[in-house]
């Protein structure tokens, strides 16, 4: 995966947003697809989540930071078409 994103492709939080710039991979380089949150050592944080469940967690994540609800529920409509679920759907 060579490709650079905007989004994280497992959560689809801007990855200017990610502590990092993003999550890192094996090797410790910065990941261009994953943000901090979702990835760290060429791994998910959370291997077993599923689309549903990635969805539910970010729009309560949103809650918390202050976002309305509606929002909150837009910005994670998107998270099944992200790379990361691609190849579960």
């Amino acid at each position: 995966m060579d490709q650079t994103y905007k989004n994280c492709q497992s959560c689809g939080m801007p990855l200017k947003k990610s502590p990092n710039g993003g999550g890192t991979n094996a090797d410790g380089t910065i990941s261009t697809v994953y943000c901090d949150y979702c990835y760290q050592n060429g791994l998910f944080k959370q291997p077993d989540i599923s689309a549903a469940e990635m969805q539910h967690f970010v729009k309560l994540k949103m809650k918390e930071m202050g976002f309305p609800g509606f929002l909150a529920g837009l910005f994670s409509k998107g998270i099944p078409k992200l790379e990361r679920w691609k190849k579960q759907n």
